[in-house]
């Protein structure tokens, strides 16, 4: 009996003991009163499709078995992007920085590609900030919106939405206009 008590006094300090060291730690920050801040950015991405130095390539694709896909654009195909980010649609335009990111072919009857950029500027007001969108894109549409997921520097916090419109397209270059309303503190 006494071996039987001393046993649960000893489980029962053990067992207060790690309650105690598991508790979760939480700090509350104070308030940052500043105002929320609305900045309307307008930019063209050029993007080059094929050549001697392209700013889009495929970095995988999906091993279809079937005889029925011949799409020149087949469905989970995952490119890389690397695209300027310009003032005007000219190609002698001032760049302003770039696009980088992925883009995945995820609509398996449509030519949609769900896409995750950062748009860095490396020239101008937002020198060093960047912007981040993750959104699906119906590439076939002329016109389309965007999400506006996140930021950093300026746009720290960041939400809201890119509004693209297609500018240029030959096969070998793509334009889009891009009006975007960005949200942050």
């Amino acid at each position: 009996m006494r071996g039987t008590l001393t046993l649960t006094w000893i489980l029962m300090v053990c067992l207060s003991q790690v309650a105690v060291q598991s508790q979760y730690y939480s700090e509350s920050l104070p308030y940052d009163p500043r105002p929320v801040k609305v900045t309307n950015l307008y930019f063209f991405l050029h993007e080059t499709l094929r050549g001697k130095n392209p700013t889009v390539v495929m970095v995988a694709q999906a091993n279809n078995t079937s005889n029925d896909n011949y799409s020149s654009v087949p469905f989970g195909t995952l490119y890389a992007i690397d695209d300027p980010l310009k003032i005007g649609p000219g190609d002698n335009s001032e760049v302003i920085g770039n696009a980088l990111g992925l883009g995945i072919l995820s609509g398996k009857n449509s030519t949609t590609v769900v896409m995750y950029l950062d748009f860095g500027f490396t020239a101008g007001k937002f020198k060093g900030s960047s912007i981040s969108i993750f959104s699906r894109n119906p590439l076939i549409k002329m016109e389309r919106e965007l999400s506006v997921v996140g930021g950093r520097g300026e746009f720290r916090m960041a939400e809201g939405y890119a509004r693209l419109k297609n500018y240029f397209f030959d096969g070998t270059t793509v334009i889009i206009e891009y009006n975007v309303t960005v949200i942050h503190y």
